[in-house]
């Protein structure tokens, strides 16, 4: 244990009291210091909010995102538009969250992608628990239940998924976090709705038929929120094709975050172009 962390907790002790539910044995925990850190400014941060750090990952009780999934959904339903990347560097995916917030996506979904994919959300997450207090965060590509655990205890605010998985949804609806799973199917939609669904994700959207497939199921099931993804791009027109179709919301990544924004690093290009998008979406619904 780093003495500098034990130093710290002795000297605010009532300051870092934390309780963390669910450590496997169901019971409440007063946790003191766990993990590992010699940077002085996350110890002195771990004190002043009263966190308890595991490895990358942070349980906050001091000042934790306090999101619904029905808070998530509507936010997901007002923005209309939800960016989703990946990249193994932290610091890449901070600019890049950091330009579409400051465009006026309030909310963003880091795909589980690549090796050790966790540890960057877990980084992630601390940076925009400070920097981005009103960002909804949560975290796509998710397959299994034991993901999903790991994701929600390191905070996501909702789980997405290619695919429909039921123990998934079990691991969500527990803890009462936003589940959007992947369907390619009117019966893998009700499926999935019957499962605890508020929002579904449509995958991959453009090869099952693009909007027109999203109106085919709106007509016989008109109370479906569906989240189109994959083919989705921030023009006029093709967002309009998707929201006149039925579209709850769209799932938007590389033609968004271009592999040229990356390279160049021009993420005021980018800041540019969410704000466009942000203002787009709102034309089309009046």
């Amino acid at each position: 244990m780093y003495s500098g962390a034990y130093r710290a907790y002795r000297v605010k002790r009532e300051s870092i009291i934390i309780e963390i539910a669910d450590l496997g044995d169901g019971q409440n925990t007063e946790i003191e210091y766990v993990g590992k850190t010699s940077n002085k400014s996350d110890l002195d941060y771990a004190v002043e909010h009263k966190i308890a750090i595991f490895g990358l990952a942070q349980i906050n009780r001091g000042k934790m995102k306090n999101y619904t999934r029905i808070d998530t959904a509507i936010l997901m339903r007002e923005t209309g538009v939800v960016p989703l990347y990946y990249n193994p560097d932290a610091e890449v995916c901070k600019k890049v969250i950091r330009a579409c917030y400051d465009g006026g996506l309030k909310i963003f979904e880091f795909t589980n992608r690549g090796a050790f994919a966790h540890e960057v959300y877990g980084e992630l997450a601390q940076w925009a628990d400070r920097e981005l207090p009103d960002l909804v965060l949560g975290v796509g590509s998710v397959v299994d239940a034991g993901t999903t655990s790991i994701y929600i205890q390191m905070g996501a605010a909702f789980i997405v998924s290619p695919l429909l998985n039921e123990d998934m949804a079990k691991v969500c609806n527990r803890r009462k976090v936003l589940w959007m799973p992947g369907c390619a199917t009117v019966s893998e939609i009700s499926k999935a709705e019957e499962l605890g669904a508020e929002v579904v994700k449509v995958y991959p959207a453009q090869l099952l038929g693009g909007p027109a497939f999203i109106k085919a199921i709106q007509g016989p099931c008109p109370w479906s929120r569906l989240m189109p993804s994959g083919g989705v791009s921030p023009t006029p027109e093709n967002l309009k094709e998707w929201f006149d179709a039925g579209a709850f919301c769209v799932g938007m990544g590389s033609n968004l975050i271009t592999k040229e924004i990356i390279s160049e690093g021009n993420y005021e290009l980018l800041r540019k172009k969410a704000e466009e998008v942000v203002a787009i979406v709102k034309k089309i619904r009046g």
